[in-house]
């Protein structure tokens, strides 16, 4: 069994034997298990732009270890045209370059059979992304989603009424398709520790990013191969405007390499990093996940894990055709990622060999 199937919750209650069902938890229990007040559990869910990200990630952690369930409006839809040829592709933020290449991979592959695809952005929302899904599941023939906040047993009752495949996170019993796998995360630690760097600093990504599960897990487990130190601080949200407060909390910690969760925070943190006066990679290496487009451009380069994100909307749009096409099977694909040796990363400085 593929030991990243349990990585992901199944939004079933964890904790004390004997709790109550999730039906009657309350948001008041959330905010207590946060320790937040209950209008910042309401907010965190329903404008979490306006609340800090670490406290949102608190809330939602709490939310989905207790089994909270908020249920997102349902308006009335009229039923999908019979015939239409067209689906649905959910992503986390439209602004995010790294959803570009999915969009373009898939909208590519979907043209080619013949069929339109309608674009959905749940703009890192927990309740815009469950009112989509809710949206897409009575009114498509089909859908594509990056879903992060919906839990592992709603996932699987919306793939059980409509197809589905999801991107970047593995449900069981449901198909889904990731760009990259383990091997790229071991891969960078052991670039790293080739050159002598044995204390490096993690930024996370967001708690319930599957993507983030994997690569921590993938990480620790070859610095812990390798005697390399292994520092995880975060979570940091997956943007360039989180640099500076990630590239500070790293830089605290003196290690001689640093990595960020996605190519964004990664670059956020070399300009801030740069702004202090620090080399790099002189007195410090920085690397990061997915090779966008600003990753070659940025400083002398950003050394990179290169995710195959278009070939990954591709596969996803193949998958979802088969299965609006009848096909039972599940499949979940993990499409080996490349890798970008650039100017960010050298030598460690002798004092941290």
């Amino acid at each position: 069994m593929d030991p990243m199937q349990n990585a992901v919750s199944d939004g079933s209650p964890r904790g004390a034997r004997g709790a109550s069902p999730a039906a009657r938890v309350r948001l008041e229990d959330v905010a207590r298990s946060a320790g937040v007040a209950p209008s910042t559990v309401s907010r965190a869910f329903t404008r979490p732009e306006r609340v800090n990200f670490q406290t949102v990630e608190r809330v939602m952690e709490a939310a989905d270890r207790l089994g909270y369930r908020r249920e997102p409006p349902r308006p009335a839809l009229a039923a999908t045209a019979s015939g239409a040829r067209s689906f649905n592709l959910l992503v986390q933020d439209l602004a995010n370059p790294f959803f570009a290449d999915l969009i373009k991979g898939a909208v590519s592959q979907a043209r080619s059979a013949g069929y339109l695809v309608t674009l959905g952005d749940a703009e890192e929302s927990a309740t815009v992304e469950r009112t989509h899904l809710e949206r897409m599941t009575a009114d498509t023939n089909g859908m594509i989603a990056a879903a992060r906040w919906t839990s592992d047993a709603e996932l699987r009752e919306m793939a059980r009424r409509r197809p589905l495949v999801l991107f970047n996170r593995e449900v069981p019993g449901v198909s889904s398709v990731a760009a990259g796998d383990a091997d790229s995360s071991r891969q960078l630690i052991e670039h790293l520790h080739a050159l002598g760097h044995r204390r490096i600093v993690y930024c996370a990504g967001p708690h319930n990013a599957w993507s983030n599960t994997l690569r921590q897990r993938a990480q620790d487990e070859a610095a812990l191969e390798l005697g390399v130190e292994l520092i995880n601080v975060g979570p940091f949200k997956p943007l360039h405007g989180q640099g500076a407060a990630a590239g500070a909390l790293a830089w605290s910690r003196r290690p001689s390499a640093i990595i960020g969760y996605n190519d964004q925070l990664a670059i956020g943190i070399l300009r801030h990093l740069l702004s202090l006066g620090v080399e790099v990679p002189g007195q410090v290496s920085v690397a990061g996940y997915d090779n966008n487009f600003a990753s070659g451009f940025v400083h002398s380069g950003l050394t990179c894990v290169d995710a195959p994100v278009e070939q990954a909307g591709r596969a996803a749009v193949d998958l979802l055709l088969s299965m609006m096409a009848g096909s039972q099977e599940v499949h979940q694909l993990r499409l080996p990622a490349g890798f970008h040796f650039r100017g960010s990363t050298g030598p460690a400085p002798t004092t941290h060999r």
